[in-house]
């Protein structure tokens, strides 16, 4: 018995304690040091423990009288106290510390490719993607295979593309085509994105990072597309005559704006005019 209750948290003498005075009418110390004949200076000691630890009472008077506290109801307190700790040490222990903000630089076609679907594999809520009809090969593979297991995955392609995805918002093609190098964008969970360029003259460049900045911005940017092209396609006669052909009014008060992807964002509502 005093070695079960010694795997409870007791010390020796503590529990040897907590025996002399279980189911007995409430003793003081010098009746207890006679039962387990110990000096009371130590038996004393023992008992404040127990009352500390909460598995006996102290009964003020001359002199202190001590009671031990039901079997049950010790084993209930230790049972909720295990538990809250044992609780509180999966929280601290399983939750990692947010990882610093921090911005990797792919180069190649097989570091970027290998990249994009590592990235899409591990997804686990929502994908956020934005690229050309002629690279969707790149992560097509790896973006079926998220929606599959349940993982959102919202495609925006510029060009039509023939594809099993079924979130899908298609742009028309720019005039011109795809330029030399088409650039592309993949946000995931809201906490990690790739963005790079693929070309078929150089080889692909990709910065993978999780700052906060580069994560809102391309939040942002699919929401100003996705709003811009519903926009579009309710208003577009009344926009074209307010702002002229592909917002020339504003493009002439705006000349900072003038810029080859910019034209390729303008560009993209053609179809809709």
């Amino acid at each position: 018995m005093i070695e079960a209750l010694r795997k409870l948290g007791l010390s020796d003498l503590e529990a040897r304690c907590y025996l002399a005075l279980h189911g007995q009418q409430p003793s003081s110390g010098y009746e207890v040091s006679k039962q387990v004949s110990v000096s009371r200076s130590n038996v004393y000691a023992a008992l404040r423990g127990l009352v500390e630890k909460g598995v006996c009472r102290a009964e003020e008077g001359e002199p202190v009288r001590f009671a031990a506290i039901p079997i049950g109801q010790v084993v209930k307190l230790l049972q909720s106290e295990f538990e809250r700790t044992a609780r509180l040490l999966e929280s601290e222990l399983t939750t990692l510390p947010d990882s610093p903000p921090f911005f990797s630089n792919w180069k190649g076609d097989q570091q970027v490719d290998l990249a994009l679907r590592r990235l899409a594999a591990n997804a686990r809520e929502e994908i956020l993607v934005d690229l050309w009809a002629e690279d969707l090969h790149w992560v097509e593979e790896s973006l079926l295979a998220a929606q599959r297991r349940g993982t959102a995955v919202h495609l925006m392609v510029i060009g039509e593309a023939q594809t099993e995805l079924t979130r899908v918002i298609v742009h028309s093609v720019p005039p011109g085509g795809p330029h030399k190098s088409r650039n592309f964008s993949m946000l995931l969970d809201k906490e990690t994105a790739i963005l790079g360029s693929l070309s078929r003259h150089a080889p692909a460049t990709a910065l993978e990072s999780n700052h906060p900045a580069v994560l809102n911005v391309l939040q942002t940017s699919y929401f100003h597309d996705v709003v811009m092209m519903r926009i579009e396609n309710d208003f577009a006669r009344e926009l074209e005559e307010r702002y002229g052909k592909d917002y020339a009014l504003i493009r002439r008060e705006h000349p900072e704006m003038h810029s080859e992807n910019l034209n390729t964002f303008i560009s993209r509502k053609d179809d809709l005019l």
